[in-house]
C-alpha cells in the first residue's frame, strides 16, 4: 500500500498542474500568465481550463479534475461547509459588478427596483449572494424574494433583455457593463466598486491534497500569478489587447455612430475593476461579510472559521 501511495504521489507531481478559472475578464491573470509564458518561466507545466462559473469549478474540484482554481469567494466557503475544504491562497481582482438600467428609465435609485424585473444569475451563486445580500437587502432594504422579480439569465443576454424591455435593470459585470455604457443606451445605477472600493472577488484556491503533495508547484503558480498581475498593472495597453483577443470581444457602435474597438471596451472596464494578489485585512473582512450574507439568505448552515479558509503562507513564499 505504501508503494502504491508513493507511486501515486510521484505521478501527481509529474503531471501538469490542472488549473481551472471562471471565464471572466476579472480572471485575466490566469490567461496572462499562460500567454506571457510566466508558468514556463517558473518551470511549471499547467493544464489551464476555462470554465463557466463557480459551481462548475467546484464540481470539477470535487470530482478530482482540478488541483487549483480561480473562483469567486462565495462558492469556496459554501462548498467548504458541504465538505469540499479548499483553501484561499491569494487574491485575483477587485471590483467588476454594477447595476445598470436603460438611459431613459424612470428607475433612479435602488429602492425604485421594488416590483421591477431585474436580470441576475443563478440563485445561490457568488454574484447572486452579492446582489441579494448587499445590493438589495443592505442598500435598498428590499426583500430579494418578495420585492424584486429576479430573472436568471446568462450575462451575455442581459444587455439585449434590457434594451428590449424584458427587464427593468440588470446586475452584471465586465465587459458587459462597459459594452452597454459605450453603446449609449444604458446608465449605471450602482457601481459596486465605488460603493465598496476595491472589494475582492475572485481568489486563487487549492485543495488540501494539492497543498500537501505539490507545495512547491503551488508556490511556482503563485509566482506566475504575481507576474501576471504586475504585467496587467504595468502594461495596460498590451494587456488590454491580450484580454480583448482572449475574450473575443466585438466592437460596439456608440450613440454617435462611431465604432468603439474591443481594446477601448477593456480600457473602459478597467474603471470598474483591477487586479491585485494581496489578501489584506479589509479583504478578509469582506469575505466574512459575504459569509454572513450567505447564512442570512439560507444558502448555507454555519460558517467556517476564516483561519481555516485562508492561508497566505504560500503567497508569502512566492514573494521571496
Amino acid at each position: 500500500m505504501l508503494a502504491l501511495t508513493l507511486t501515486g504521489n510521484a505521478w501527481a507531481a509529474d503531471r501538469p498542474l490542472r488549473v481551472g478559472y471562471v471565464f471572466a475578464m476579472a480572471n485575466a491573470p490566469a490567461l496572462i500568465a499562460d500567454k506571457q509564458g510566466f508558468y514556463k518561466q517558473e518551470g511549471l507545466e499547467v493544464d489551464l481550463r476555462a470554465l463557466g462559473d463557480g459551481p462548475v469549478i467546484q464540481q470539477a474540484l470535487a470530482a478530482g479534475e482540478l488541483d487549483v482554481a480561480y473562483v469567486g469567494t462565495p462558492p469556496v466557503y459554501q462548498w467548504y461547509t458541504r465538505g469540499l475544504k479548499s483553501t484561499i491562497l491569494a487574491k485575483v481582482n477587485y471590483g467588476q459588478a454594477a447595476v445598470i438600467v436603460g438611459k431613459q428609465s424612470p428607475v433612479q435609485t435602488l429602492v425604485d427596483l421594488k416590483d421591477k424585473k431585474l436580470a441576475g444569475v443563478k440563485k445561490g451563486s457568488g454574484m447572486d449572494v452579492l446582489l441579494r445580500g448587499y445590493v438589495l437587502k443592505e442598500n435598498a432594504n428590499l426583500n430579494p424574494d418578495k420585492d424584486v422579480n429576479i430573472i436568471d439569465m446568462p450575462p451575455g443576454n442581459m444587455n439585449a433583455a434590457l434594451d428590449k424591455g424584458i427587464v427593468d435593470a440588470a446586475f452584471t459585470w465586465e465587459p458587459f457593463v462597459s459594452q452597454a455604457l459605450l453603446r449609449g443606451n444604458s446608465r449605471v445605477l450602482l457601481d459596486i466598486n465605488q460603493a465598496l472600493p476595491q472589494y475582492p472577488w475572485y481568489v486563487v484556491i487549492g485543495l488540501p491534497k494539492t497543498l500537501q503533495e505539490r507545495p512547491d508547484d503551488v508556490v511556482k503558480l503563485l509566482r506566475a500569478h504575481r507576474k501576471a498581475v504586475d504585467f496587467l498593472n504595468q502594461h495596460p495597453e498590451e494587456s488590454n489587447r491580450i484580454i480583448a483577443e482572449a475574450f473575443k470581444l466585438e466592437a460596439v457602435q456608440g450613440a454617435d455612430g462611431k465604432t468603439i474597438n474591443p481594446v477601448d471596451i477593456v480600457a473602459q472596464a478597467r474603471t470598474r475593476l483591477g487586479w491585485s494578489t494581496e489578501l489584506r485585512a479589509k479583504d478578509i473582512e469582506f469575505i466574512e461579510r459575504l459569509m454572513n450574507y450567505s447564512t442570512d439568505l439560507g444558502f448555507m448552515n454555519g460558517k467556517p472559521a476564516i483561519a481555516d479558509l485562508v492561508d497566505t503562507s504560500y503567497l508569502e513564499k512566492a514573494s521571496r
